[in-house]
């Protein structure tokens, strides 16, 4: 096998199509969200395209160059049938009325639609226009006649503000969504068929109507476990704390507030005998105490001290280890600690014996909570892999592959 098919095999390929509309521009977070779950994007421009965000940004930020021209002198061969060959995925965003009626007619009178017409790979079309065109009786042919086709998945569009500040149907949707439709078509469909229930981000407690006991967690990594488990195939479920993210495309969340709403919407998706849920993977960070007693009033402020009575929050994935019949469903709990190193780890073994769970993962505070990235340790009843610091989607991926296998030995 020679070098650039090892490179293929090792880096998925997607062919990133940017045609002439002004949501040209959040191409460049298409990009950016690919890039960063190793994946090789290569850009191709429409000559329109190239006149709303250059072929030197996308050269630079895809680390390849970008192709506008069909016949392109640096490129000795068929130019379009190399891209073609090359790419696992091809994205059309944005995707314009013009280059959506070019594709549904077969056309190839330029180096993207060339691409589009001799390429097998999954396409992924995300139309970005005003709204009235995009309500035009032959656009509304067009993406009809592509999904009929069964080639194309289609992203959007939504509706929301467009260039000449009309709102209507037409503006594309958001590149997060986009790129995990292309990411959905690369990975792995390992959890196809699984049911995942996935806990994210705080629970607060009231003390009053304006005051509350929380904590600093992002829920960051619970969406990422969410998002990844939903591209790897899996039905999840996704119970979220109070945190400002949107949801992952393909999840079903359910917002709750405290520790008690979290354990009534666990328990309305894993039913009585948790059988509702393949895995459970606890990543909330869920209240240890709630106040005893809340005021429906505020509290007024005054010069005596006082003191706030705490009562102990049900230990949800501690019940759900205590109640279940074998090894069904698979247990993630996590633990978050102040400690590092040997002692983390110890702590770790600690909680996943005593909470009765198939694996814990384990980090530190100060390298986890606010950030995008995090270290953590994967510990197991019969040993732990301590991992680097690794991006949030990464490890996300790596406590699923986790899943996967205690799945398949349950």
């Amino acid at each position: 096998m020679n070098e650039p098919n090892k490179d293929r095999v090792r880096r998925p390929t997607v062919a990133l199509c940017v045609t002439g509309s002004i949501a040209a521009f959040k191409a460049v977070e298409i990009v950016r969200a690919l890039v960063t779950r190793g994946v090789r994007v290569l850009p191709v421009l429409t000559r329109s395209g190239a006149k709303f965000v250059g072929r030197a940004t996308f050269t630079g930020l895809c680390a390849e160059p970008a192709r506008e021209d069909m016949w392109d002198p640096s490129f000795p061969g068929e130019l379009h049938i190399h891209l073609a060959t090359e790419a696992d995925v091809v994205v059309v965003a944005p995707a314009t009325a013009d280059v959506i009626a070019r594709m549904v007619q077969g056309r190839a009178d330029d180096l993207v639609t060339a691409l589009l017409l001799c390429s097998r790979a999954p396409i992924v079309v995300a139309p970005a226009m005003h709204p009235r065109m995009f309500a035009h009786p032959a656009t509304q042919r067009n993406v009809r006649q592509l999904r009929e086709d069964g080639r194309a998945t289609i992203v959007g569009p939504v509706v929301g503000p467009v260039a000449n500040g009309e709102v209507g149907l037409g503006r594309m949707a958001d590149p997060v969504e986009i790129a995990a439709a292309a990411l959905s078509l690369l990975g792995p469909r390992d959890l196809a068929g699984r049911r995942l229930l996935v806990t994210a981000g705080p629970t607060v407690e009231d003390i009053d109507p304006v005051r509350f006991v929380g904590n600093r967690s992002s829920g960051r990594m619970g969406f990422a476990i969410a998002q990844r488990a939903a591209l790897r195939g899996a039905k999840v479920t996704l119970v979220a704390g109070p945190v400002e993210l949107p949801t992952p495309p393909g999840v079903e969340r359910v917002d709750v507030r405290s520790a008690l709403q979290m354990q009534a919407a666990m328990h309305g998706v894993l039913g009585a005998d948790g059988s509702g849920a393949d895995a459970v993977v606890m990543a909330a960070a869920v209240a240890d105490y709630r106040p005893a007693h809340a005021s429906t009033t505020k509290h007024k402020r005054g010069a005596e001290r006082i003191s706030l009575e705490l009562e102990p929050n049900p230990d949800l994935i501690a019940q759900l280890g205590a109640s279940r019949a074998g090894r069904r469903p698979v247990l993630v709990g996590f633990a978050l600690e102040t400690a590092q190193g040997d002692d983390l780890v110890r702590l770790a073994r600690e909680k996943l014996e005593r909470k009765r769970v198939d694996l814990v993962v384990a980090n530190a505070a100060q390298e986890s909570i606010g950030l995008a990235t995090n270290r953590a340790a994967l510990v197991t009843p019969t040993g732990e892999d301590r991992l680097g610091e690794l991006d949030k989607g990464e490890l996300a991926d790596r406590i699923l592959d986790r899943v996967r296998d205690l799945l398949a030995e349950a």
